[in-house]
C-alpha cells in the first residue's frame, strides 16, 4: 500500500492505471529544498476539518520568511488566523491540516500534510507527508503587499450573483478533502484551467479532472469521504469565496470537455465570502501550455 489509503488505490485502480504508483516521491521528511521553498513564500493554501469531519479550505499569508522549517518534520507559521475566517478559526492543535505552498511566479508547487502540534509562536505543524507536484495547469502571476480593509463575512446559501460570476471568471481553485485510518489526513490540492471550466448549473459545479501525478489523492480522499471545500480567491481583488459541499465523482461518464479524464460534481450546501481578505494583490502572467490544450463548457 506504501503511503496511500484504501480510497486512494480503489481511485487508482477504477483509473484504469495499468501499474499502481508506488509513491515513491511522498516521504514522512521534507527534502532541503522542500523547506528552503516554504521559507520564501508569502502566501500558503491551507485545508483542515472541522470537528464533525468537515473540510474547510482557506489561504494564510505575510511576509517572506513566516513560514519557517526548524527541523526536516516541522514547519512554524507566525501567520495570525483572521478569526472571522471560518476555516481559519479551526487551526487549533491537534488539527489535521493539508499544506500546499504554491508560488504562483514560476509554478512550483510542494505539499505537506500533517497535524497541528501546538500554537507556540505561531501554528507549528508536524509533517507526516511531503512531496512535490508538476507545474501542470498552473498559471503565473506576480504578486505585491498592499494596505486594504476587509468587509465583513457574508454567508449565503448556495451560490448567489457574485459567487457564480467569481466562479466563471476563474482559472485556478483549491479543493480541501480528507480520509480518515491509515495514511489518511488532510489534502489541499490545486486545480486549473481556462475560464469557464468550471460548469455551473444551479448550486451544483461540474469540474474537469485534467490528467494529473497519478496519485489521485483528491479522488481517492472523495471516495473514502464525498465531504469537502473549495477556495476561489480573485486574484485581483483579494476576495475569497470558500465553498462547502459533497462531491462525487463520475467515473463512467463522457467528460465531453477537452482535456479531462473523468468529472466530479460539487454540490453546494454552505457558502462564505470574505471581500479584501488577502493583503496581496496578482498580476497575471501567462497561462500554462497544459491549461491551454484544455477546453470549457461555452
Amino acid at each position: 500500500m506504501g503511503p496511500f489509503h484504501a480510497g486512494e488505490r480503489e481511485a487508482q485502480r477504477r483509473a484504469g492505471l495499468e501499474a499502481l504508483p508506488t509513491g515513491a516521491g511522498i516521504r514522512d521528511f521534507m527534502p532541503d529544498q522542500h523547506r528552503v521553498f516554504f521559507e520564501g513564500l508569502t502566501y500558503v493554501f491551507v485545508g483542515t476539518t472541522e470537528a464533525d469531519g468537515w473540510p474547510a479550505a482557506t489561504m494564510l499569508t505575510g511576509a517572506p520568511g513566516f513560514i519557517a522549517s526548524p527541523d526536516e518534520r516541522t514547519l512554524r507559521l507566525t501567520a495570525q488566523p483572521d478569526p472571522a475566517d471560518p476555516a481559519q478559526a479551526l487551526l487549533t492543535p491537534g488539527a489535521q491540516v493539508g499544506l500546499l505552498g504554491l508560488d504562483l511566479s514560476n509554478r512550483r508547487r510542494n505539499r505537506a500534510n500533517g497535524r497541528i502540534a501546538s500554537l507556540d509562536g505561531g501554528i507549528v505543524v508536524e509533517v507526516a507527508q511531503s512531496f512535490g507536484n508538476c507545474p501542470q495547469y498552473i498559471q503565473t502571476r506576480s504578486v505585491e503587499a498592499i494596505a486594504r480593509t476587509p468587509g465583513p463575512l457574508e454567508r449565503f446559501a448556495g451560490l448567489d450573483t457574485d459567487a457564480r460570476a467569481t466562479i466563471a471568471a476563474a482559472d485556478t481553485l483549491f479543493v480541501a478533502t480528507g480520509a480518515q485510518g491509515e495514511n489518511g489526513g488532510v489534502d489541499m490540492s490545486h486545480r486549473g484551467g481556462r475560464p469557464g471550466f468550471v460548469k455551473i448549473e444551479g448550486d451544483v459545479l461540474t469540474i474537469p479532472d485534467f490528467r494529473g501525478n497519478r496519485f489521485f489523492n483528491t479522488l481517492g480522499n472523495l471516495l473514502a469521504e464525498p465531504r469537502s471545500a473549495l477556495l476561489f480567491p480573485d486574484f485581483a481583488t483579494g476576495d475569497l469565496t470558500q465553498l462547502q459541499g459533497r462531491a462525487e465523482v463520475l467515473w463512467d461518464q463522457d467528460p465531453r470537455i477537452e482535456g479531462a479524464e473523468r468529472l466530479w460534481r460539487f454540490n453546494v450546501e454552505r457558502s462564505w465570502r470574505h471581500r479584501a481578505a488577502i493583503p496581496l494583490r496578482w498580476t497575471f502572467g501567462d497561462y500554462s501550455p497544459t491549461t491551454l490544450a484544455t477546453g470549457t463548457w461555452g
